[in-house]
């Protein structure tokens, strides 16, 4: 089983822990789905090394990991005020609690496309991030409804810069935690329009902030409920789902970040129907086909689209890509 040892104090006034896993871990791929896009200021990350800057419960912390030998010993050192909190759950975000026996189990092996069990065969070290964390996870998703990856990142960036904080401690130069849900609900019109999210985005997100505490106090009742690894639902996703301009794309989003799951996928998705199709029929599906695709693998569908987006296979790509809007007058 993996251990931690007590907390120490570490390098300028930080906390620092050792932890062990199990089994080797891919730092990079298992929390690469935490960033939103390379310039992303809340997380800095590289093979052997990551520092992610986010609120917890005691107040904000930065956390800055490093893999050490066969990827299965990590140093952790945390700073701030929720650095002991931070030191806490960094197992939990670096896969502890993700279990893959059942999906490795011969019976449920041998009923996967071949292009899976090879992707699996070559990426035994990847683990589901579970970070506990829905508001930012949950606004992240937000802003990238119905828009490219460029003006959702652009987004995501400006109001961080604009509204956010730096990480606390001697974190690399412009990590910083993206704002608390009290300051979206004060942001004028007009710099909704400088960050180019349109009303309807900005008005949902108002929204996801007022309702902020009460889905952080379902999170943590139900990943206290639920066993290692287990997916966030019941709850949590109906209060997701009773806001206005959150739909099934945005809980599956927040869900696989917060508690790590491992079935929810991203239904109405621009192009995850059209991948899964091309690689699984070598033709694109629309997102009933895709389902019926995936219905066999129930409880461990989000782990088959991750190991076929890491099975080195592409969509091919079709007609002209989306432009940039003009929110100016939105």
């Amino acid at each position: 089983m993996p251990d931690q040892r007590e907390p120490e104090i570490g390098s300028h006034g930080g906390l620092h822990a050792m932890w062990r896993s199990s089994a080797a871990i891919d730092l990079r791929r298992t929390l690469s789905i935490l960033q939103r896009g390379s310039g992303d200021p809340t997380i800095r990350l590289s093979e052997h090394e990551a520092w992610l800057a986010f609120a917890t419960s005691a107040g904000d912390a930065t956390l800055r990991v490093v893999s050490r030998g066969q990827r299965t010993d990590f140093d952790l050192t945390a700073w701030g005020a929720g650095a002991q909190t931070a030191l806490d759950q960094a197992p939990q975000l670096l896969g502890a609690g993700d279990d893959w026996s059942e999906f490795d189990s011969p019976d449920f092996a041998q009923t996967l496309p071949d292009v899976v069990r090879r992707a699996r065969a070559t990426h035994k070290d990847l683990r589901l991030a579970r970070t506990g964390r829905v508001f930012d996870h949950a606004a992240g998703a937000v802003l990238e409804q119905r828009v490219t990856g460029i003006e959702a990142n652009y987004a995501w960036r400006w109001l961080i810069r604009h509204y956010g904080r730096p990480a606390p401690g001697p974190a690399p130069a412009g990590l910083a935690l993206f704002p608390y849900p009290q300051q979206l609900r004060t942001i004028p019109r007009w710099q909704w329009q400088q960050a180019r999210v349109e009303r309807t985005r900005a008005e949902t997100l108002v929204r996801l902030a007022q309702a902020a505490s009460r889905l952080e106090w379902w999170a943590g009742s139900e990943l206290s409920r639920s066993k290692p690894g287990a997916a966030g639902a019941g709850t949590l996703e109906a209060a997701l789902l009773s806001i206005p301009g959150i739909g099934p794309w945005t809980v599956a989003e927040t869900l696989q970040r917060s508690h790590g799951s491992g079935d929810h996928i991203s239904v109405g998705d621009y192009h995850l129907a059209d991948f899964v199709g091309q690689v699984l029929l070598g033709h694109r599906v629309d997102d009933a086909r895709m389902l019926q695709l995936l219905e066999p693998y129930t409880g461990q569908r989000q782990r088959i689209i991750r190991l076929l987006q890491l099975s080195g296979q592409r969509k091919q790509a079709f007609g002209p890509r989306y432009a940039p809007e003009d929110h100016r007058n939105r």
